[in-house]
């Protein structure tokens, strides 16, 4: 699976903030349904939370949309 590297220009992210800052959903709203499917992995587990923060390196997989990974932009 390929997975596509997003910067953020902070040292954490909501979950939630991410997959919306990042295009990759429409609202942070959408985000609990896949939760509650069982649809969003964090770093290989099932995610039990919208609002879990990522940092550098964590990778999140959506079945059936794809993966990314977190890298803080380090000035």
């Amino acid at each position: 699976m390929k997975i596509e590297t997003i910067a953020i220009e902070t040292e954490t992210i909501q979950l939630d903030h991410f997959l919306k800052w990042a295009g990759i959903l429409p609202s942070g709203g959408a985000v609990k349904p896949l939760i509650e499917a069982g649809r969003i992995r964090h770093n290989g587990e099932a995610e039990t939370a919208r609002r879990r923060k990522l940092s550098d390196g964590d990778i999140i997989e959506i079945e059936g949309l794809g993966a990314w990974k977190v890298a803080c932009r380090k000035d």
